[in-house]
Formats: structure tokens, sequence, C-alpha cells
């Protein structure tokens, strides 16, 4: 399998981390002009019968990326990054989708990044411009000391731009979050989410670039979540890009010791089937 081939081999591609974050990965477009939707050349004719639409077929999509290093000498530094983005498009009207993601990484002989973070979100109308959404989502954070952190969420998202070749969506959620800390007060507290999502393909189809923030105030009290992220990717084969990022990720309250932001910036292999 030449994909597990490239996978085993990521160690040897650069990463620079002064810190690693749990942050929430890219998602797949919630559709695509292009997509399964029925359009004027998947009409059914006949001679006796009113023409009808195709009848959609569920898809399935998903991507694949994975980075990471190992040095040796004054320092040794290990790590890797997997993460992922799946949908199972059941119709028109539902889909199912999950983004997770894990990171892990020692410095001189000692764990440094231990980060986990799934979700599983529920699609209503994704085909239309006005679209809802319900998810859960589940987060483990050696780096910020989170033993786990639930959310539930649900709202609504709206397609700025929805295009072949440049996407832009804005999505707001009422979420309520259950953060069990290592050191601090457990956490039980709602707040509303905003994410604004784009990609855009440049050169016939060869490079594309992405990117999502989200912005998650506390409702009630002080304490501010956001992260964002920045991708270039450039197409090596049909399945299989060479992608860079560069992502921050903030919290207002962490524990002692730890610092409130985070940056990053790595570059690793994408495999993609659409």
């Amino acid at each position: 399998m030449q994909f597990l081939f490239i996978l085993l081999n990521l160690f040897g591609i650069l990463s620079v981390s002064p810190a690693q974050i749990v942050e929430q990965p890219d998602p797949l477009r919630p559709s695509t002009p292009d997509s399964t939707k029925a359009d004027s050349s998947k009409v059914v004719k006949t001679d006796s019968v009113k023409a009808k639409p195709a009848p959609v077929t569920p898809a399935f999509r998903y991507r694949l990326s994975a980075d990471g290093t190992i040095t040796a000498g004054n320092v040794s530094r290990a790590l890797l990054q997997l993460a992922g983005a799946v949908d199972y498009q059941l119709s028109d009207y539902f889909k199912l989708s999950t983004s997770p993601s894990f990171v892990y990484g020692q410095q001189n002989g000692f764990l440094a990044e231990r980060e986990w973070f799934d979700d599983f979100r529920m699609t209503y109308r994704h085909e239309k411009r006005l679209y809802y959404l319900a998810f859960g989502s589940f987060e483990r954070s050696n780096l910020r000391q989170i033993d786990r952190r639930w959310t539930v969420a649900g709202g609504a998202g709206y397609k700025v731009i929805n295009r072949k070749r440049a996407y832009l969506s804005v999505t707001n959620v009422l979420l309520q979050e259950f953060t069990d800390f290592v050191e601090l007060n457990d956490i039980n507290i709602f707040r509303n989410s905003t994410r604004l999502f784009g990609e855009y393909i440049f050169g016939g189809d060869r490079y594309v670039v992405t990117h999502t923030a989200f912005y998650q105030p506390a409702i009630g009290q002080y304490n501010v979540r956001w992260n964002a992220t920045l991708s270039v990717q450039i197409k090596l084969t049909p399945t299989t890009s060479l992608r860079s990022t560069l992502a921050n990720a903030y919290e207002s309250l962490v524990v002692p010791g730890r610092k409130n932001n985070d940056l990053r910036f790595t570059i690793g292999l994408v495999y993609e089937k659409k």
C-alpha cells in the first residue's frame, strides 16, 4: 500500500512546532456544486413519463493528513500528527461527518503532547444555502492539562459563496461545554460559537487554500476560546498533496504554568478521496 508507506516515512517531513494545540481540523465542504446533487445532466426522461431528477446515491468522502519529525542530539524530539475528515451523505437533506485528530510528541524523553479531538456531526439541508447542524465532541490535552472536555451544540450555517473553486461559510451554534482540568475546578458553561470556513482552488485544481476560524466566548462570564488555521495545499497526484499549515489557539482559562496562546507551523502530506 503506497499510502501506508507514505505514512511510515512522514517523520522525515519538516515540522516546526514550539507547542502543539488541540484544535478542530478543517472540515470537508458541506456540499459542492458538482457533488451528488441532481442537475440537468442527471435527469431521467422517457416518452411517457414526465422528467424526474435521478435519485441521489449516498456519497462517502474522506481526507487524511499526517506530518511528523524526529531530531536527535542536544535536543531530542519526536512528533506525530494525524488528522482526518469524513463525510457520509445520506441524501440531499442529511449528512453525517466527523473530523478526528491526534497529536503525540516527546521532548528529551518526556511526554510533551498527547492531544485527542473527535466530533460527530449531523447536517440537515446541507445542499442548501441555509443549513442546520448538531454535533458533539470530545477533547483531551496533555499540553493544556485537560483530562476531558465534552461539548454538545446545535445551530445553523450559511454559505456566503458556494462555487466549485471558491467556498465561504459562516456557522453559529449554541454550545454547552464541560471541561475537567487536571489542576483547576471543573467548568460547565454555555458558549456562543461562530466559525468562518473558506476554501479556494487555483491553477487547474493544483493549489488549494483553506482557512478556518472559531470564536467561542462563554455566556454570562469572561471565558474566551478561539483558534484559527491557514493551509496551503499543492497537489502531487490526483489523491495526494503536500500541505503546510499555520495554526494558532488561545484560551483565557488555563492551568497554572501553562500559556494562554499556542502557535505552530507544520508541513505534511494529505490523502483525499472525493
